[in-house]
């Protein structure tokens, strides 16, 4: 199907190899041109020049395929397979000098997330799915946390400026009123990827773009997790809800994220 194994194979290794990219301006930060986007939203020239590096490599490697990214504008490609791009996902944590961001690389095509790779340099951890094929982390196999009731683990809270505050709060009070503990580490990305490793139990955020999610998503579904059903192509139009966690918890997420979110 599409050469998924090859491509899953390119996009491992592109995303080790942009760590890479990013770690030396990471390691460089102080010398970082860094530009406002929004409200608490940045850009760097080290995610410019990431994404351009990624792009590069499937130009080269997957002539046809369609290229959507953060950073730069989507390129059609004639195959039927398309390319997402985060190319350092948690860069309010990249400029401040905090070690949590990543590098963020989905394969797209029939409205289906059918590879997803999330690439942490900071503790050379590689988070990869491919659509029937399961989860792995560092080549290990992967699974959501079994058996842990909500008031005995963590979810992850997302939050940007495209959504009102007021409907992130509920959700923090309703998580603590289940008696669970609440996590926010600015990459929507890595906290997925957190929950499909067993970390966290799931992840809730009113709105993502597809490049900070397609990929985690996908990753926590091969991992025996529970995600919303989304057209992969309308997520990468227009964005949309993320409700995402164990089949223990999952149910009570969607629950608490819709009450929150129809204030």
């Amino acid at each position: 199907m599409l050469q998924l194994s090859e491509r899953k194979e390119f996009a491992v290794m592109t995303c080790q190899e942009a760590g890479k990219v990013a770690a030396e301006y990471f390691a460089n930060r102080d010398a970082l041109l860094v530009d406002q986007k929004g409200a608490q939203d940045w850009v760097s020239e080290a995610d410019r020049n990431v994404e351009t590096f990624i792009r590069d490599k499937i130009r080269d490697a997957w002539p046809e395929d369609g290229v959507f990214g953060e950073e730069h504008g989507a390129s059609k490609g004639t195959s039927g397979f398309d390319w997402v791009i985060d190319p350092i996902d948690g860069t309010t944590n990249f400029v401040n000098g905090i070690p949590a961001w990543t590098i963020v690389l989905a394969g797209v095509s029939n409205a289906q997330t059918q590879i997803g790779v999330i690439h942490d340099p900071n503790v050379d951890e590689s988070y990869v799915a491919v659509r029937g094929g399961g989860a792995t982390l560092n080549n290990a196999p992967m699974r959501v946390a079994s058996g842990v009731a909500l008031e005995e683990g963590t979810v992850a809270v997302g939050y940007s400026n495209r959504i009102e505050a007021r409907h992130v709060v509920p959700i923090i009070a309703d998580l603590i009123e289940h008696g669970a503990m609440f996590h926010r580490n600015a990459s929507g990305a890595l906290s997925l990827a957190y929950v499909a490793a067993g970390r966290l139990l799931g992840y809730v955020e009113e709105h993502m773009n597809a490049w900070d999610c397609l990929a985690g998503q996908l990753m926590i579904a091969e991992a025996g997790g529970r995600i919303e059903d989304q057209d992969a192509d309308a997520m990468i139009r227009n964005g949309g809800r993320v409700i995402a966690g164990t089949p223990d918890v999952f149910d009570t997420l969607r629950e608490i994220a819709e009450r929150a979110w129809k204030t």
